[in-house]
């Protein structure tokens, strides 16, 4: 299975293990995608977001009006999200112009620490 991590990490702490995963093999690296701080996940990771990547997992490449369809959602409105999901790396654009989220499965990990 392919699955992707969203993960809250600081750009330190990402950029400390580029050179790690560098010299791992392929096959042994985790797909990772990190946001700086909970609150920066959860801006860019909506509940309406988070049901357009349920809908894309595992899906293959997509138009955005079918996007919309498979949610029961407006295209302007999924249009919008598409965006910023796409800004935000998680969405990537196929040569074709459609949009893909190449994964099966999202595992979202942080850690939340008493003040």
């Amino acid at each position: 299975m392919n699955t992707v991590v969203l993960e809250v990490r600081s750009l330190k702490d990402t950029l400390a293990d580029a050179a790690r995963v560098m010299n791992t093999r392929r096959a042994e690296r985790d797909a990772r995608i990190s946001f700086a701080t909970p609150e920066l996940l959860w801006q860019v990771l909506t509940a309406k977001r988070w049901e357009l990547l349920k809908a894309l997992c595992g899906a293959g490449p997509l138009s955005i009006r079918e996007t919309a369809r498979r949610v029961d959602r407006d295209v302007k409105a999924v249009h919008g999200d598409v965006t910023a999901l796409l800004d935000a790396g998680v969405l990537r654009r196929a040569e074709d112009g459609r949009i893909v989220f190449p994964y099966d499965s999202v595992k979202v990990e942080f850690l939340l620490r008493a003040a």
